[in-house]
């Protein structure tokens, strides 16, 4: 059988290999790409609406975004860092809605406001300080704080309501935060891109074959799980965007910069709400401060929804332990993911990451009852009748090998690309899918060195993404250009 040959092949169906392939085909229409993808449709794994928290992850509310130091002052530019990648998504969406490439925007995102909460002195001593901080920067000018009562009533309604006489609570405020549907948004990319000549979509295809040919370019051997039949690929570059799937399928490349790394999967649920006269009084994601000894993607939040067109709530993600590593994979999964490389990094995480690993197990054996006592530091009145569990998305969070052969865990996200540049692959969690189009970009920085140098991409770039080669970080102007743009073109305000 004669190898399939093309330009790019992208594992997997989610929101990276979609935002890459929607970049690829601007920067170059005749590349020819290929997109495998295991299920038997795009966007149903860790894309899914159901499977993340749906936030445009801009820092707004995310608490763990700004950790309090030892002197009780907030670190700031993990949140400046992130809220400036969000705007970069954006522009980008923008671009492909102006192009008539993306449908109405209320179809994916809407306006949703973000807003921070807390009780108790400290928790109010902490959002004052991190609301002084983050206010002072132009990416956050527009954020508003308040302690008053009153006030919060109108900004949360059920969050306020029946609260304990006398407790100190208050909240920041972001008009413009996002609720992002990122399944409807991928599966809308998908549907473009297979509009196109040179593009071709292999649905129920898992990749069991991945290995570098001594030309440099790489065979790629996919399975169709219905008919059974084999595919050969062979391809210029692979893109491994396969969510919790990235990491085996990297270790089955065989290239140096995987060794060392490991996975630790973390599982989630949510309990979730679709009454109509309750979700109808709160219109905004509401984030509090995590537990102690809780994984930053358990931060507690109450948020309002429209998945596929159908508004609910939600509160959670309640974490749990799982060896699985995407959501329809195998209890084998992280057991099949050891190897000799990364066997101390992973046996290092895991003796000094037992207190994470008993709260992970922990939340598995919640009751429904303890899961809405939680919901209602956020919602008093919430009644278990209201509310049933869902299950969200899997998550693998990064083990890397540390100074000494150690392990250290990280819960952000990372891309690892071989040295010649002909396969990367996108591995880690959160802020993930809100930052899609600044990930690829740095894909292609690292991937396409040469192309992206060149006049007719600079310049393709630059319409794509205005502020590219710029940081909204430090230039003031720049970012009130673009995001008045952005804010109109997605109905945003």
């Amino acid at each position: 059988m004669a190898a399939r040959q093309a330009d790019v092949v992208l594992v997997g169906g989610g929101v990276m290999s979609a935002t890459l392939g929607m970049m690829l085909r601007q920067l170059d229409p005749s590349l020819d790409i290929v997109m495998v993808e295991r299920l038997d449709h795009v966007a149903h794994e860790s894309t899914d609406g159901w499977n993340n928290a749906g936030t445009g992850h801009a820092g707004y509310c995310e608490l763990n975004y700004t950790p309090e130091t030892g002197d009780g002052d907030v670190e700031i530019d993990r949140a400046l860092k992130i809220n400036a990648q969000f705007e970069v998504s954006l522009q980008f969406w923008s671009y492909l809605v102006e192009q008539g490439m993306l449908p109405e925007p209320s179809k994916f995102i809407n306006r949703t406001p973000h807003q921070s909460f807390v009780w108790g002195e400290d928790g109010v001593r902490f959002l004052k300080r991190r609301f002084e901080r983050l206010s002072k920067h132009h990416l956050f000018r527009d954020m508003k704080f308040t302690d008053s009562v009153d006030e919060l009533a109108e900004w949360m309604p059920l969050v306020v309501k029946n609260r304990k006489a006398g407790e100190p609570i208050a909240a920041t405020r972001v008009e413009y935060g996002a609720d992002v549907d990122f399944g409807s948004l991928t599966r809308s990319m998908v549907d473009y891109l297979q509009s196109q000549p040179n593009f071709e979509l292999m649905l129920s295809s898992p990749v069991h074959y991945l290995d570098q040919r001594d030309n440099g370019r790489w065979k790629v051997r996919v399975r169709n799980q219905k008919t059974g039949a084999l595919t050969k690929l062979e391809a210029g570059f692979v893109f491994l965007g396969a969510g919790g799937g990235a990491l085996p399928l990297l270790q089955k490349s065989g290239i140096q910069e995987a060794r060392g790394y490991g996975g630790f999967p973390v599982s989630g649920q949510w309990l979730v709400c679709q009454k109509p006269d309750i979700v109808k009084q709160h219109d905004s994601k509401v984030y509090g401060k995590a537990p102690i000894g809780a994984p930053p993607m358990s931060v507690p939040h109450l948020d309002t929804r429209i998945i596929n067109g159908e508004p609910a709530l939600l509160f959670g993600p309640f974490a749990g332990f799982t060896t699985r590593f995407l959501k329809q994979g195998s209890m084998f999964d992280l057991f099949g993911s050891v190897r000799a490389a990364n066997l101390r990094p992973m046996l290092s995480v895991s003796r000094n990451n037992m207190d994470l690993t008993r709260y992970l197990i922990g939340e598995v054996f919640q009751s429904h009852s303890a899961r809405v006592a939680s919901l209602r530091n956020f919602f008093p009145d919430a009644s278990e009748d209201d509310w049933e569990l869902k299950m969200a998305g899997q998550r693998v969070q990064i083990i890397k090998q540390a100074e000494g052969g150690g392990g250290k865990l990280e819960f952000g996200t990372e891309i690892v690309a071989a040295q010649d540049g002909t396969l990367a692959a996108l591995l880690g969690a959160s802020p993930g899918a809100s930052t899609a189009a600044n990930a690829m970009i740095d894909v292609l920085e690292r991937c396409f060195p040469e192309q992206i140098k060149s006049a007719q991409w600079q310049e393709r770039m630059k319409t794509l993404v205005p502020s590219y080669g710029q940081s909204l970080v430090d230039d003031e102007a720049l970012l009130t250009k673009v995001r008045d743009r952005t804010l109109s073109t997605l109905k945003l305000v």
